[in-house]
């Protein structure tokens, strides 16, 4: 898992039946000490997140599809919390 930052959204007007009715949203992860790093990537929101949030993700396959509640679905990256303190920090 990893902490990233919701960064948009992601509109698809045909996509796998997985994905109907689920939000995506584009991710940035983020270091320990909540720096950019790495490549923006797709995560189905399970938290109702938004642009902004501080969020925890599942970018195992696995994980990501029993929290989206489909074992057997394309989803690689799900969103699994929102954080709201990074140690004693809160978080901006």
């Amino acid at each position: 898992m990893l902490i990233a930052k919701v960064v948009g959204t992601m509109n698809a007007t045909l996509k796998h039946p997985a994905f109907e009715g689920r939000k995506i949203l584009l991710v940035q992860p983020l270091t320990d000490d909540l720096r950019e790093k790495g490549e923006v990537f797709l995560a189905v929101d399970t938290v109702q997140a938004g642009v902004g949030a501080t969020v925890l993700v599942a970018r195992e396959g696995g994980s990501a599809r029993i929290a989206a509640g489909d074992e057997s679905s394309p989803i690689h990256a799900a969103i699994l919390g929102i954080v709201d303190m990074v140690g004693d920090q809160p978080v901006p």
